[in-house]
């Protein structure tokens, strides 16, 4: 099965999704990537779903990836002894270190970290930045507001602190308890929520070594500070909108998507765009036309993935939601502006030998007129040097390594395959020619152009361009040695 677009399309699995048959509609529908949200569910919810997700895999026989979200530091405020009270422009309202359950001037945060880091002049948001405080004074084990907006505060309603960096890990017990899960199971990406420095990322990457890909979600100003470093040190890089459109102005957030996607692609990070992009198909079986147009515009900025949540975790239309979405990728990628913008902001290879390759693989594609590129890789970072440079042919990419085909599923225009290593350069033409036939890409008499880095089966080598044609002897050898590495 080979998909008629170059962006993916990652859908979160839930209540709504959680049935073999309803994941295998999601797949065929145009899902490339399953995410599992850590912040619901149980460890054996996720297994369930994990399991029916590779099933599909075996069935369809093409190499889908699995994306374990994990929750992140979460902020809350303690409880109420009526529930819910309510709040009034000019109030003073105190956060303190007292767990009594709070009243209308005051409530616990059991956050001790908040009141080193809060300082008189920033701002707390609670519950999705429905009700905003201005911070006047900080003392040990009080933080003394005043309310900047009527509303109403009830139990464990999030925080949001979006003038200051929090001086909490990364990784949460619990957190830690699902990470270690996660790479049981197998899971192909880590996502990591709240992000607000490099450092996170290196510990994350501590406990992950090299068994999965490390998500890096932009969620809080804080990482925008210090965002080039933070893509660097990431595998890919998710533009989360929900907690950042919390915590920056609305009018800011489309600003800011297109400069992370910019260093994204400056640094060859595949970009995951996410966040209410159909929200209104939790209810409805068609989205609004803003929303379609959202969809789009990410998709024109170059986006690698575009994400549904609840769309296709517990709505009503999970299968419709990501049919939908395939259909506008789809659309936009017909459309001449799109390949004209994605030329537009090419951006200039990085000074590597890398780089130096698939820069030139991509000029070569477009003056000879490939039918595909194909990239030979064992740590996955061939390929996706290639994607950065987004060359008009489709990218076959070969790999030895499922868990590297996986991977690559998140990343713009590259069809996974998995192959048996090969040890000449002849061995090299003959099975990337081979794919290209096999995998509905090229005929006989097409061209195709290899990338590969020698000696093989080491990583980050690349160093090979070839130029290669399909004869008539491959695509008669290609359905009988098809037969790959899957099972």
């Amino acid at each position: 099965m080979r998909r008629q677009r170059k962006a993916k399309i990652v859908a979160t699995l839930g209540p709504a999704s959680t049935d073999i048959a309803v994941i295998r509609a999601l797949f065929e529908a145009g899902a490339d990537v399953f995410r599992l949200n850590f912040s619901h569910g149980t460890h054996d919810d996720h297994r369930a779903r994990y399991d029916a997700v590779r099933q599909v895999e075996a069935e369809t026989g093409r190499p889908i990836a699995v994306l374990a979200d994990l929750q992140g530091p979460k902020l809350r405020i303690g409880t109420f002894a009526a529930g819910k009270v309510a709040v009034r422009t000019g109030d003073v309202f105190v956060l303190d270190s007292d767990p009594t359950p709070g009243d209308g001037t005051r409530v616990y945060l059991p956050h001790p970290e908040l009141f080193q880091a809060a300082q008189p002049g920033q701002s707390l948001l609670i519950d999705d930045g429905k009700v905003r405080l201005a911070i006047e004074s900080v003392t040990t084990g009080t933080i003394t507001t005043r309310v900047a907006n009527n509303g109403s505060l009830s139990d464990r309603k999030g925080v949001n602190v979006p003038d200051a960096v929090i001086p909490i890990p990364a990784l949460t017990e619990k957190d830690r308890k699902d990470l270690d899960f996660a790479l049981s199971l197998g899971a192909d990406w880590i996502g990591l929520s709240f992000v607000q420095r490099p450092s996170d990322i290196v510990e994350a990457r501590e406990i992950v070594g090299t068994r999965a890909g490390i998500l890096s979600k932009i969620e809080k100003p804080a990482a925008l500070q210090q965002l080039e470093e933070i893509v660097r040190v990431s595998d890919s890089v998710m533009v989360a909108r929900g907690d950042l459109g919390v915590e920056l102005p609305p009018e800011r957030v489309p600003g800011v998507q297109k400069r992370i996607l910019r260093v994204c692609r400056q640094l060859g990070k595949p970009v995951v765009i996410a966040t209410q992009m159909l929200e209104s198909m939790i209810d409805s079986p068609v989205p609004t036309r803003a929303e379609a147009s959202d969809v789009a515009s990410a998709i024109y900025e170059g986006a690698d993935a575009v994400m549904l949540s609840a769309e296709s975790a517990n709505g009503r239309y999970p299968v419709q939601a990501v049919s939908m979405m395939n259909r506008i990728v789809t659309e936009v990628e017909r459309d001449p502006l799109y390949r004209n913008l994605l030329d537009a902001q090419h951006e200039t290879p990085l000074n590597t030998r890398q780089d130096a390759i698939c820069a030139a693989l991509r000029e070569v594609t477009q003056i000879i007129g490939a039918a595909a590129t194909v990239t030979y890789t064992s740590s996955g970072a061939t390929a996706l040097r290639a994607a950065r440079e987004r060359p008009c042919a489709p990218i076959v990419s070969i790999t030895p390594n499922l868990e590297i085909a996986r991977r690559l599923a998140i990343a713009w225009g590259i069809h996974s395959t998995v192959s048996p290593d090969v040890q000449s350069v002849d061995e090299m033409v003959e099975a990337a020619t081979r794919a290209a036939v096999a995998e509905g890409y090229a005929a006989p008499g097409d061209q195709i152009t290899i990338a590969a880095g020698m000696p093989f089966g080491q990583g980050g080598t690349t160093n090979l361009l070839r130029v290669a044609e399909v004869s008539a002897s491959v695509v008669a050898a290609a359905p009988a040695k098809r037969e790959a590495a899957l099972a």
